[in-house]
């Protein structure tokens, strides 16, 4: 099917932010097959046309780093201290199933989709379950088996890893899903399990996650016990590779950069997170300094309740201009391009996506221009990080098929996606209940 989307402004996100204030852009095969000013668009057959009525088109936006299956954890517990091993860790013990995992991740990706995004990366338990609802739901995804040494779906320590092969094995030559390996992070694994991991991340030639330096116990813990910080530690027992993405990174110190930017080592930006749990504002243009490839993540939803990058946009302008100082620091056409261009590199599928250019795969976005927080535009790169969100995405396609169409999902019901996890969510509510009840 051949598809002509016209009357729109294009945000390309290539190299040299080439933009098309009244522009078309044609959809053949999964491919972006023409774009460019109304006045060129090319005389051809199409079966479809769609009146983008001034909207802007733009790239999919892409979350680097989230966790979909919990969506049930979302408002639960969220300003109790020591959250993550106080609550999140026996709740997921005591409750998480693969049919949780599997209805949570269709709600989480519905939100994304909604929201624009198109490709995104995540790490949870029960990874074929997330890897099933992802095909159902078709996004582009990078699924990563956690590797912990009491995860949720294994009664074996370090299970993870035999879960983690077998997934690879299975889902490595699906179209959209591309199989990954994600121990938890140092403080939570042994050498040996990191090792393990790396190891089969090499063997599969498959992406690695974790998250690092994000803790302040984890910072003193290295700190004591082997006088270095995290990232040197990993680098001391061969983790690190160009197959890494490493979430969070708040407390890299110079040398850490220098270190990842070694290894070409790339990064999930979570500002969200990061400053909801008070941890702080990890040094973002120190990173791209560096050289380092960064993408923008939302973390799970249950760290930064939502799973949109348009608040992660807003809270990346904010924070960072107030952590510098510096009204000038990280301007809007730079911050969208760390949710489209930048998570693609930070993916390694920059070939694929991240931005509008013939011969790459048609994963894009309609924003609206039409309702009023929306009016006017003079900067669109300042309209989609400053006066947007998700409700004005209109369309969207992934990989040529239309996803979002006016708003709602085109083959999907959230009342039946919401009402499916509900349903699965009994225990889960129990156990919840009776966990904050018994909290000091």
């Amino acid at each position: 099917m051949r598809i002509l989307i016209e009357n729109v402004w294009i945000l390309t996100m290539d190299s040299e932010y080439t933009e098309y204030k009244n522009g078309y852009l044609i959809i053949e095969d999964k491919t972006i097959l023409s774009l460019g000013d109304m006045k060129q668009c090319p005389d051809v057959q199409v079966d479809r046309v769609i009146d983008g009525q001034g909207g802007l088109l733009m790239p999919g936006m892409i979350n680097t780093h989230t966790h979909a299956g919990m969506i049930p954890f979302r408002s639960l517990g969220d300003d109790t201290p020591d959250r993550l091993t106080r609550f999140l860790f026996p709740l997921e013990s005591q409750a998480m199933t693969a049919e949780l995992a599997y209805h949570s991740t269709k709600v989480a990706i519905a939100e994304m989709q909604l929201a624009g995004i198109t490709t995104f990366y995540d790490i949870y338990y029960f990874e074929e379950s997330v890897a099933e609802a992802t095909a159902e739901m078709n996004s582009r995804a990078i699924l990563a088996e956690t590797v912990l040494e009491d995860g949720c779906d294994s009664d074996e320590k370090f299970g993870g890893l035999k879960i983690a092969e077998e997934f690879i094995k299975k889902w490595s030559h699906h179209p959209l899903i591309t199989p990954a390996i994600a121990p938890h992070a140092p403080y939570t694994n042994s050498t040996e399990s990191l090792k393990e991991a790396a190891n089969l991340s090499t063997k599969y030639n498959v992406p690695l996650s974790i998250h690092l330096s994000e803790m302040t116990f984890e910072m003193e813990k290295y700190g004591q016990e082997y006088q270095q910080t995290p990232v040197e530690y990993l680098e001391a027992i061969d983790f690190l590779s160009n197959k890494l993405l490493a979430a969070h990174l708040i407390f890299a110190t110079d040398d850490d950069l220098v270190i990842l930017a070694k290894y070409n080592v790339f990064v999930a930006h979570c500002i969200g997170a990061n400053t909801k749990s008070g941890k702080g504002v990890a040094p973002l243009q120190q990173m791209i300094d560096k050289g380092l490839k960064v993408g923008l993540g939302t973390d799970g939803p249950s760290s930064g309740n939502t799973l949109e990058l348009f608040t992660q946009m807003k809270l990346l302008a904010n924070f960072h201009k107030t952590y510098t100082h510096n009204r000038a620091t990280f301007p809007s056409l730079e911050i969208v391009r760390l949710a489209t261009l930048g998570g693609a590199e930070a993916l390694g599928m920059e070939k694929l996506t991240g931005s509008l250019e013939i011969g790459k795969k048609a994963d894009i976005t309609l924003i609206e221009t039409d309702s009023i927080n929306m009016f006017p535009i003079h900067d669109p790169y300042a309209a989609i990080v400053y006066s947007a969100n998700a409700a004005n995405v209109c369309e969207v396609w992934i990989d040529d098929k239309h996803i979002v169409s006016q708003k709602r999902l085109n083959n999907h019901s959230e009342v039946t996606l919401t009402k499916n996890l509900s349903e699965a969510m009994t225990l889960f509510k129990q156990k919840a209940e009776n966990i904050l009840q018994n909290m000091d």
